[in-house]
């Protein structure tokens, strides 16, 4: 079976849903927000404007 590209690393809410998921190659973190029938994702990005980025432990050079 397959690795898992993207990992939830925080949900909230029940029908107005926001969830943080981080890609599990490049460590990018992305927001996902969804209210009924329609949704988005985009970067998460700190105070800098530049995404966040989760350290990976098993990430190869």
């Amino acid at each position: 079976m397959a690795e898992k590209r993207f990992e939830k690393l925080y949900t909230q809410g029940v029908v107005d849903v926001v969830e943080i998921w981080v890609d599990q190659y490049t460590g990018v973190n992305y927001l996902w927000h969804g209210s009924g029938n329609a949704g988005g994702l985009t970067p998460l990005l700190g105070r800098d404007g530049k995404p966040v980025i989760t350290p990976l432990m098993n990430m190869e050079d």
